[in-house]
């Protein structure tokens, strides 16, 4: 015989599994009239509330869920007490429409939305594109797939060997940004402004990850936002400032297929659940008498 305790677990599994799929069903609008006589239930329900039937799939489902958590099979009273809790939750999905939770409770409304959402988008959640989808879609989606390219780069580097930051070297490296904005010749600002370099950059495009080799992690993020030609602001890192030239911008043309399939398939299904989400929104637009006032207030 199961102990008060695991009675009161029991009824405690009960409510929480039963409310969870209350929301649910009054979400997703899977909660059906039935149909036949005034009196009689079709063959899917087990209660009608209200007009509103119980069905058998959903009280299965709870069965399954509360027999789970038991080492025992179920007897007649615990059956009985799943179907009341059933009924008892509709009761309260009722109330709750009629004091408009559904409407006016924040949480509620996020749970309904998200339940209708989930809905839509769940049929792409595992599904399996075919090869040749996949396939097409990563040829017109290389870009995206891609990797950061390679930087030919180059620069002037202005040292502070103090820790403080030495405004003369930040002039001297403001003025060879200037110059160099202005057409001078690379070769001559840097010698007339620069410090030598600790590792100088080799004259051929790199990897933004090699980059960080020569150039340290910050000077290495101002160089990736640069386009070809452009010469940044000097770049304070630990050991001095630098002014940066970006000559050369290699893209990446992304890896083989083969490599990234996965990942391919993971994005084919998130832009088509997206597609899906926005063609429903726009039907159920299309079918509503949205009406907007013509000038959105002010902040």
């Amino acid at each position: 015989m199961e102990s008060a305790p695991s009675n009161s677990r029991a009824a405690t599994v009960l409510l929480a599994v039963g409310a969870a799929i209350g929301v649910a069903l009054a979400a997703l609008g899977l909660v059906r009239s039935g149909r036949g006589d005034a009196n009689g239930l079709p063959s899917s329900a087990l209660a009608r509330v209200n007009g509103e039937i119980i069905r058998v799939d959903d009280y299965r489902r709870v069965l399954s869920g509360l027999a789970q958590d038991k080492r025992n099979a179920l007897d007649d009273a615990e059956r009985q007490h799943v179907l009341d809790r059933l009924i008892d939750e509709e009761l309260l999905v009722q109330r709750g429409l009629e004091l408009g939770f559904a409407r006016h409770d924040a949480k509620v409304r996020k749970d309904l939305t998200g339940a209708v959402i989930d809905s839509v988008i769940a049929e792409f959640a595992d599904a399996q594109p075919s090869d040749r989808e996949v396939e097409t879609f990563y040829e017109q989606n290389r870009a995206f797939f891609a990797g950061p390219g390679r930087v030919r780069v180059r620069q002037i580097f202005c040292r502070v060997h103090v820790n403080p930051d030495a405004p003369e070297k930040l002039d001297r490296a403001q003025h060879a940004a200037q110059r160099l904005r202005q057409g001078e010749d690379f070769d001559a600002v840097r010698a007339a402004l620069g410090d030598p370099e600790m590792a100088p950059l080799p004259d051929a495009p790199l990897p933004l990850a090699k980059l960080v080799d020569y150039l340290g992690p910050t000077a290495s993020r101002v160089a990736a936002t640069l386009d070809a030609g452009q010469v940044s602001d000097p770049v304070r890192s630990s050991t001095g400032y630098h002014v940066l030239q970006v000559l050369e911008r290699v893209p990446d043309s992304g890896p083989p297929l083969s490599e990234i399939k996965p990942q391919v398939e993971a994005e084919f299904r998130r832009r088509a659940s997206e597609q899906a989400l926005r063609a429903y929104l726009d039907e159920l637009r299309s079918r509503a008498d949205v009406r907007v006032v013509p000038v959105l207030p002010q902040q």
